[in-house]
């Protein structure tokens, strides 16, 4: 691969086979149910050979299509069990990689942003890239000090093509909604649309991870890596030494390992507020390295949510006030908070019924997570016969949570993935401002 596929019609073509490779093996499985074959080893065929399909062409393209199909893969434990099982390979390999840009095409990258002479800075370059994502691709090399590092290296054409994809998918947006029962594409295509300019910008990504690892430095249970060099299209860092990601625990961890790690990924995400003035906001599994040490390595600050004051008192409060049992006054925060418009009513067992299950893991001294637990509560908010169905319909999010919603429902659905246990209430005690007063 040379470059990525920029041309818009290209791009459009690739996307658009997508639906239409699903109808053709709808017409075979149909020809192979006439023929005998048993309908549920045509379906599962069928799920199988669309699944690799989608997560290829996502991947292969990068851009918008593969930041997409990632923000949907950590929402794969709502899938019904028995859909889930044939997707699940292609979506963890979707979280931890995508095929790589040619040596030359990164050389010129270089080049280009570090200067003819960058191999006097660079004095080891690996061509073959170590880890590559949505808009770039990550190569080993050691720095002019001796360091071993991480070359961060934007692809080209990745600003046009990232635009142009999410363009694409989000005038294609009733196509994928059957893949992931609850989720609303148009608003998730809506607000990766919104962060496009911020992610494709290395020295704002630069400027994210400083501050972390400034904040980090020395913990005893993560590590953020140090930035040595950056440019708008090259993020240089240390190298960050692990064998594996929590994309691959969900695929083969041990329970321990599991619960570890999981509380650890928890805890970074409800700590960065307070400790950074920042949240990490791309909560997908493949950003979250397991070290042999025992601690959990952060990496990819391109998405943040910039929270100097930390996360919102009223958030903590009100959940705080839920975990108590108190509806009414639920209601009335809520309703402060713009999450229920004034001209708008909410009964208060109505908002018990719809809250409670999401409730449960901050009132327990430990709760385990787990995909039969999130598909239980995906089926019940998105069944149009049930009462919680219409209370959802009155609810409202306002733009200063967006991100915070998103990076908690996505937290939760990586937890889900991986079956973990944690002491879920007493980090919210720790890190979200308001909770424990009114716990209790």
């Amino acid at each position: 691969m040379t470059d990525l596929p920029r041309s818009a019609v290209a791009r459009t073509a690739r996307l658009a086979a997508l639906p239409l490779g699903f109808a053709g093996r709808a017409t075979v499985g149909l020809g192979r149910r006439i023929g005998g074959a048993p309908a549920e080893a045509v379906v599962t065929e069928m799920q199988q050979r669309s699944a690799e399909q989608l997560f290829r062409v996502l991947g292969e393209l990068k851009g918008g299509a593969m930041k997409f199909g990632q923000a949907m893969s950590i929402f794969e434990a709502a899938l019904p069990e028995e859909v889930a099982a044939p997707y699940r390979a292609t979506l963890t390999r979707l979280q931890d990689a995508a095929p790589p840009m040619s040596p030359a095409v990164v050389h010129q990258v270089l080049a280009r942003q570090l200067g003819p002479r960058w191999r006097t800075q660079l004095v080891e370059f690996v061509d073959e890239p170590a880890a590559a994502a949505s808009i770039g691709q990550v190569h080993r090399g050691r720095w002019q000090d001796g360091r071993e590092v991480a070359i961060k290296v934007q692809y080209p054409g990745a600003g046009e093509a990232l635009r142009s994809d999410l363009r694409q998918i989000g005038r294609a947006a009733r196509l994928f909604a059957g893949w992931i029962p609850g989720i609303e594409i148009k608003p998730l295509v809506e607000e990766l649309q919104e962060r496009v300019a911020e992610e494709l910008d290395y020295r704002l990504e630069a400027d994210a991870q400083t501050r972390f690892h400034q904040a980090y430095a020395g913990d005893d249970s993560f590590v953020v890596p140090e930035v040595l060099a950056h440019t708008d299209a090259v993020l240089i860092s240390e190298w960050l030494e692990s064998p594996s990601s929590l994309a691959r625990l969900i695929a083969d961890g041990s329970q321990a390992e599991r619960n570890h790690f999981g509380s650890l990924y928890a805890r970074f995400l409800f700590s960065g507020p307070e400790r950074a003035g920042l949240l990490h906001a791309d909560p997908h599994p493949g950003n979250y390295r397991v070290l042999d040490d025992g601690r959990l390595g952060v990496v990819d600050y391109g998405a943040v949510a910039r929270l100097p004051d930390g996360f919102p008192e009223a958030m903590g409060r009100v959940l705080g006030i839920a975990v108590r049992g108190d509806y009414d006054a639920v209601v009335d925060g809520l309703r402060a908070e713009g999450f229920i418009r004034p001209h708008i009513r909410v009964e208060p067992d109505a908002l018990r019924d719809y809250l409670e299950p999401f409730v449960e893991p901050a009132r327990s001294p430990t709760f385990h997570f787990g995909r039969a637990w999130m598909r239980t509560q995906f089926a019940r908010l998105n069944d149009p016969r049930r009462p919680e169905y219409a209370t959802a319909l009155k609810l409202n999010l306002p733009p200063s949570y967006l991100l915070i919603h998103r990076v908690w429902l996505g937290g939760i659905g990586v937890l889900s993935q991986l079956e973990a246990e944690a002491a879920f209430a007493d980090l919210l005690a720790e890190w979200l401002p308001g909770f424990s007063q009114t716990a209790a």
